[in-house]
């Protein structure tokens, strides 16, 4: 169940000189693969399909449901460097639609589809992507990913920062900035309320690694043609303590692929047929 308080935002929205391709430009911290949706949508599955502690689903409940302010302080900023746009160029895109539109910096559909709005796509126009939300139902698995997240989340909103000269989407931003630092540390504190390193590597850590194959666990292979080009310092220690690194070449150790010839009416060659494994071959039933 969720709850809102349609007045005020997190943090105050300020725009002193609207700029239409900054407000394109932000798009990509709503909808892109860094952006604040994706975060929003990641946190919530992992969180409904959290088993084990409620302190992991509750604290992904709450980390999500600030991401949902987040976008609202987005497309409000979209908004307000949009609805004060020079009227030359809001004009030209009355004029001649979406031609006139992309030429002045702007999105097109930002006014063709929105009427001076942010929408949930990216800087390109793309519409949000779900396929970027992961939720694998292991909680550690769950916060690497959640650390790379808001990782690359608070590059973008440097390189946004670092676009702009208006003081309130610098201020706005700084405080977007912050919130991604608290995120990638509050993830990183669960993994070490987890054991850390040593004990949540590898994941899952359910799993008896004295059932793979070990003489493989450590080995860092090198696929260069020339011979290895692994720098020696990772030659050392494994992060989980269970291993150490060795760089080897990479063998091939398997067989090569022998497949049967293809299935009669499978819409094949006939010179594919021809000369193969027919024995093996089994007619479609």
């Amino acid at each position: 169940m969720f709850f809102h308080n349609g007045g005020k935002l997190q943090y105050p929205v300020r725009v002193t000189t609207p700029d239409p391709l900054f407000a394109r430009m932000l798009q990509q911290a709503i909808g892109g693969v860094e952006g604040e949706i994706r975060v929003a949508m990641q946190y919530m599955f992992q969180a409904w399909g959290s088993r084990g502690p409620k302190k992991y689903r509750d604290l992904l409940l709450e980390t999500a449901t600030e991401e949902i302010g987040h976008i609202e302080m987005l497309a409000t900023a979209v908004a307000l460097n949009l609805e004060g746009a020079p009227t030359s160029l809001v004009d030209e895109a009355a004029e001649d639609g979406a031609v006139r539109a992309v030429l002045g910096g702007m999105s097109a559909r930002q006014y063709l589809s929105a009427g001076l709005a942010a929408t949930p796509a990216d800087a390109d126009g793309h519409p949000f992507n779900a396929s970027h939300v992961y939720a694998s139902g292991n909680t550690a698995a769950d916060m690497y990913c959640n650390v790379a997240a808001e990782a690359t989340g608070r590059a973008l909103a440097v390189r946004l920062h670092n676009m702009t000269d208006d003081p309130g989407m610098k201020d706005m931003l700084q405080f977007l900035i912050a919130r991604d630092t608290a995120h990638q540390n509050q993830w990183q504190a669960v993994l070490e309320e987890m054991g850390g390193l040593t004990e949540a590597l590898p994941i899952p850590n359910s799993h008896p690694q004295s059932e793979e194959k070990t003489e493989f666990s450590y080995k860092l292979i090198s696929t260069h043609v020339d011979g290895p080009m692994i720098d020696k310092a990772f030659v050392r220690a494994a992060p989980d303590g269970k291993g150490r690194f060795a760089v080897e070449p990479i063998q091939a150790l398997g067989e090569e692929p022998e497949l049967a010839p293809p299935v009669p009416g499978g819409g094949a060659q006939s010179e594919q047929m021809e000369g193969g494994l027919v024995s093996r071959m089994k007619a479609p039933l």
